[in-house]
């Protein structure tokens, strides 16, 4: 299941952004935080590490565009996966994975 989202109105116009969103496991962007430090560590002769900041970042799933060969069908169908679905469409199979997840 692949969501779209638009941006405008009236006045400006649509723009069509294509989620990152994995079409079998449904995995997505999640919201999380990066501590920034500064200082040399105690443990190299340093008076330790501060934080400085922490600064909000998104942690993104690894996505990729593939073209995967469904011998049931004799066809190609392409879908934006994770390397995680990847990997259970090799364990499970094309076909099974595929009409699980509602794609065929």
């Amino acid at each position: 299941m692949t969501y779209s989202l638009i941006i405008g109105d009236i006045n400006h116009p649509t723009i069509f952004i294509m989620s990152r969103i994995c079409s079998i496991t449904g995995s997505r962007p999640v919201r999380g935080s990066k501590i920034h430090r500064r200082g040399l560590a105690k443990k190299k002769g340093g008076i330790g590490m501060h934080v400085t900041a922490v600064t909000p970042r998104y942690f993104t799933p690894n996505l990729k565009t593939k073209r995967i060969w469904v011998p049931e069908l004799k066809k190609f169908v392409t879908v934006k996966v994770s390397a995680r679905a990847l990997k259970t469409i090799a364990k499970n199979g094309a076909h099974a994975t595929l009409s699980k997840a509602g794609l065929i």
